[in-house]
């Protein structure tokens, strides 16, 4: 059974970094292309980034040059480190590879 599971979302201040992580069972990330998603309130799901299988990693342009998507083979594990919060990526993240998606995990940004 495919399972993604995110964690590491908070409050934290406008300005502020935060690193999301997303473990993965019953799928290789090392073979996948995954990516990152987000849902704010009232607003419809939207591509955040994503991790080629080669390691090309591509942006949104609301997020380019502030977030940052890795991925540790050895631990199955996809991250989004992000910096320069604004409030406006106030939103639920969320994992993806292929058909999974994970529960998501809150990020909000505000003083």
């Amino acid at each position: 059974q495919v399972q993604l599971v995110e964690s590491g979302g908070g409050l934290v201040q406008p300005g502020g970094s935060l690193r999301l992580s997303c473990a993965a069972s019953g799928i290789s990330f090392s073979s996948s292309a995954p990516g990152w998603y987000r849902q704010a309130p009232g607003k419809q799901r939207e591509y955040v980034g994503s991790i080629s299988s080669g390691g090309f990693t591509h942006y949104a342009a609301a997020v380019k040059d502030r977030f940052t998507i890795s991925r540790d083979n050895a631990k199955n594990t996809l991250y989004l480190q992000m910096t320069s919060l604004k409030p406006e990526d106030t939103a639920v993240y969320y994992c993806q590879s292929g058909k999974t998606w994970g529960q998501g995990t809150q990020v909000t940004v505000s003083s």
